[in-house]
């Protein structure tokens, strides 16, 4: 894929500090951390490190990365070496997906209450995927499945889902068997939707019971009396969107279709159009009229505002195992699941492409880690894009 000719970075460095200056009010010191990674990503003022061809010599300097889990820039690697380590887990069988999302009339509550919320998303589709799994009316196994939150749509608005990858079928109760699921789904989805709406709004009925909900600005009508159970009452009068996908493939289908939706950000650099007289403009699919591509235009400073409304909770995990796949006995239930399928084991995954030479494709190592002085000091260092310099060695 060609780089990108407008990052992220870009807008922030252009109209980072007024939007601050306007909004910091409404802003905590995590939204400054992410604007301020995202501007020092991949240069100088990150250090790097000096790599060198063992093949033909060639030396090149690469700018650190900042690693924020926010960074445009910053997942490639993150990705390929957790699809790396998840290719040992794949099983010899169907999958599906499977999305749980939030009516759009909670995303006021959700940004004031992140992670609570958050996590109770995750709770309780988990939760709901389980119990109709073990029902004998559905499954009647145990199975396992895998989550990845994302808080956005194709407008960058609020959009709280959770993708689940699971496998079509589970382990028999007793554990003797592997039972597959229908080859046209997984378990219905309406059945789906009733408990988790049911779950979800439980969950929140005894947050507010325990106090434990913030309710600012446009919220605060809320915890008037009678009003909160009023909120709850018209959200159960919804049918909650649950989405399942037709199965797909094989191993590699399943770590291709992973690769989309892991470690993504709420927008990536490659859909950003133009930053013209403090309008962004950025690609977007309109999901509501059949996924047809269009092109927005809004201020630089709602851009911001809306990529940061994706700022995630310090120490909130994204990416989450369940049933068969929790982390306490995913050893285990994996080993169980290969011997009834017959499955072979899987072979230790190896590590990701390693860095290539420009000159001669040969493998590039790091011989010097560098400083943020050494950088700005170094002779006859050449900078050809951000992130990347070369060596003059004449």
């Amino acid at each position: 894929m060609s780089r990108p000719t407008l990052e992220v970075a870009d807008i922030v460095r252009r109209t980072g500090n007024s939007f601050w200056e306007q909004q910091q009010s409404h802003l905590a010191w995590p939204h400054r951390k992410v604007l301020d990674a995202i501007v020092r990503c991949r240069t100088a003022a990150l250090g790097g490190h000096l790599d060198q061809c063992v093949r033909c010599g060639h030396q090149a300097i690469s700018f650190n990365s900042c690693r924020n889990r926010h960074c445009p820039k910053c997942q490639g690697n993150a990705r390929a070496k957790w699809l790396t380590a998840r290719s040992t887990e794949l099983l010899p069988v169907p999958y599906f997906h499977v999305v749980f999302t939030l009516p759009h009339e909670l995303s006021g509550l959700v940004l004031q209450n992140k992670r609570l919320l958050y996590d109770l998303l995750y709770r309780t589709s988990a939760a709901t995927m389980l119990e109709l799994a073990r029902d004998p009316k559905h499954l009647g196994a145990d199975i396992g499945f895998l989550g990845v939150l994302h808080t956005w749509g194709q407008n960058l608005e609020h959009h709280a889902h959770v993708h689940y990858i699971v496998p079509a079928g589970g382990l028999a109760l007793d554990g003797s068997r592997w039972i597959d699921s229908s080859r046209r789904f997984f378990l219905p989805v309406h059945a789906l939707s009733r408990v988790f709406r049911g779950k979800f709004v439980a969950g929140l009925n005894q947050l507010f019971a325990q106090s434990e909900l913030q309710f600012h600005g446009s919220q605060q009508y809320l915890t008037a009396s009678g009003c909160f159970p009023n909120f709850l009452r018209q959200l159960f009068r919804q049918d909650w969107v649950v989405y399942a996908k037709p199965p797909f493939g094989g191993a590699e289908h399943v770590l291709n279709y992973l690769a989309r939706y892991t470690h993504r950000v709420a927008i990536s650099n490659h859909r950003l159009v133009a930053l013209e007289n403090g309008s962004v403009s950025f690609r977007w699919r309109d999901y509501a009229h059949g996924g047809k591509k269009k092109v927005m235009t809004v201020s630089a400073h709602e851009f911001l505002r809306r990529f940061l409304l994706h700022v995630l909770p310090r120490g909130l995990v994204r990416i989450r195992h369940f049933g068969l796949f929790a982390n306490r006995r995913r050893s285990a239930a994996l080993e169980r699941c290969r011997v009834l399928l017959g499955a072979k084991a899987c072979v230790d995954p190896t590590e990701p492409p390693s860095l290539r030479c420009p000159a001669c494709s040969g493998i590039m190592l790091v011989v010097e880690r560098l400083t943020r002085g050494q950088l700005y000091f170094h002779p006859n260092l050449i900078l050809h894009q951000p992130g990347r310099c070369s060596v003059d060695s004449s």
